[in-house]
């Protein structure tokens, strides 16, 4: 049975057989030193008050590490929403403008390339653990926290490996260590026996001394995905299950004593020829069979949830599987997906699309914009039954299903005096047309006729009715007081200007 604790291919095997014949000398501090760099970043986040326009800039640092290929590994979070990277080698004052050619937000990692003839001569590159380290191992992080200008050390220990959630629905093997690690660590190695054994991506700000670190196996399958050219992301297993713990659960599946497996509670696809069924229970993925909580066991007697076995297990987009249906036994093969589908998706470091008409400004819901609403208005938003809050969470009733939403504020004009400011407010109908996304918006209000344009509200919102000609009237005028140079952004700008004139 192929061994499920690394994901270790023969060529890696070999060349680790051959390291034991050629040893090298290990790394001393001084070559981890200069392998590891300081980023220096000027971002300009979304405005969600103004969504046609950038934040305003600001400067960020984070921590990188030279890897094989003369390429520089960080996490995304560190260059999100970059206008201008920068890197600075240890004990150099020169910053050198770098590029970036690669980045998972779901995995928070990134890969850049800088141009500087010579950088690498002097920094070599640090070679990826090919194991995951053990609980007690000792680590040394390295880094550039604030407080400091100077690379620094601090050591510790791992005290838990999971297999947990990171961003945007995907999931990855996380290392938990005890160590010393503050905002500016972030993309900084965490060395193992002079081998990366992972990336640190966070920290926990209520707990002293804990972090997390993206292992080194997981920067792999970064990279491994990357080498086409194209990020696609993990393969995911689309549904709803549940444990097969409860004594009654069990008897009413069938399931002998030593049988464990997950329930098939929901198999969302709606499709016929979809292959699970409610009441189904997986009982194995491949060749590994699940205990009661989903989990497969790993050599070290590790637990972890099956979902670990994905990238290894997927061919051609399926995933063998054994079931237990009805008490027949059966094997299935599931289609996998890179993206699950979600109402209200994530900018991912994209900034939010808009349309103004008139005083309004319209834009789409996002998980981003939501992070960002105060609790106390969430709540707010929850009681007037608004679908940003009811539905943050579903997946699209329809293809290309968006929530379009008013923003934060309407621009101060006469044409909506005595209308509440209707912040968030998602639109349900436009002169009766059930709105569906942001460009049916646009070709609604487009094509609109009559004197009138009525726009409905989904919950407890006022519905606003308006002079359409007067919209279409105000508009160039708002944004030339507002210095606003288009109404919209540049995915909707065909399809307004095929309006007809009015």
């Amino acid at each position: 049975m192929k061994s499920i604790r690394h994901r270790r291919s023969t060529s890696v095997v070999l060349f680790a057989g051959l390291a034991l014949l050629f040893t090298a000398p290990a790394y001393g501090q001084d070559a981890i030193n200069n392998s590891v760099v300081k980023i220096h970043v000027t971002n300009r986040e979304p405005d969600f008050t103004r969504p046609w326009a950038k934040g305003t800039p600001k400067q960020v640092a984070g921590t990188g590490v030279i890897i094989e290929g003369e390429r520089i590994l960080t996490n995304a979070h560190v260059v999100n929403y970059a206008v201008r990277i920068l890197v600075q080698g240890h004990q150099e004052t020169e910053r050198i403008p770098a590029r970036l050619v690669a980045v998972s937000p779901e995995m928070d990692l990134a890969l850049l390339e800088i141009d500087k003839a010579g950088f690498f001569s002097t920094r070599p590159a640090l070679e990826l653990d090919s194991e995951l380290p053990k609980v007690k191992d000792t680590i040394s992080a390295y880094g550039y926290p604030i407080g400091g200008e100077q690379l620094s050390v601090t050591e510790g220990i791992v005290s838990r490996i999971e297999y947990s959630r990171y961003n945007f629905g995907s999931m990855g093997m996380r290392i938990q260590v005890d160590a010393g690690l503050n905002p500016g660590n972030s993309g900084g190695p965490v060395m193992r026996e002079g081998k990366v054994a992972g990336i640190v991506y966070s920290t926990i700000r209520s707990a002293e001394n804990i972090g997390y670190v993206i292992p080194a196996e997981e920067v792999r399958l970064f990279l491994d995905d990357i080498a086409d050219g194209t990020y696609t992301g993990k393969p995911k297993l689309v549904g709803y299950f549940q444990t097969v713990e409860n004594t009654t659960l069990r008897q009413r599946l069938g399931l002998q004593e030593e049988t464990g497996g997950l329930m098939v509670r929901d198999p969302v696809e709606e499709v016929e020829d979809y292959p699970l069924k409610p009441w189904d229970v997986i009982t194995h993925v491949g060749p590994h069979p699940l205990d009661k909580k989903g989990n497969v066991r790993l050599e070290d007697g590790l637990n972890i949830s099956f979902r670990y076995l994905l990238t290894d297990l997927v061919k051609e987009d399926k995933l063998p599987v054994t079931i237990l249906r009805e008490g027949e036994i059966q094997q299935l093969s599931l289609p996998v997906v890179t993206e699950v589908p979600a109402l209200v998706t994530s900018l991912r470091g994209a900034y939010p699309r808009h349309f103004i008409f008139g005083p309004l400004t319209f834009t789409t819901a996002s998980q981003d914009l939501i992070a960002r609403i105060n609790p106390q208005i969430q709540l707010v938003l929850k009681a007037r039954k608004n679908p940003i809050i009811l539905r943050q969470f579903d997946r699209p009733a329809f293809p290309d299903e968006e929530l379009v939403i008013l923003s934060v504020r309407m621009f101060p004009h006469p044409l909506v005096e005595g209308y509440d400011q209707q912040s968030f407010a998602a639109v349900h109908r436009v002169n009766e047309v059930d709105i569906k996304n942001l460009l049916h918006l646009v070709e609604t209000i487009r094509d609109s006729e009559g004197k009138f344009l009525t726009i409905e509200f989904y919950g407890m919102y006022e519905t606003m009715v308006l002079p359409r000609q007067g919209m279409f009237d105000s508009t160039e005028q708002i944004l030339e007081d507002e210095g606003i140079r288009t109404p919209y952004s540049d995915d909707l700008r065909e399809t307004w200007e095929n309006r007809k004139r009015t």
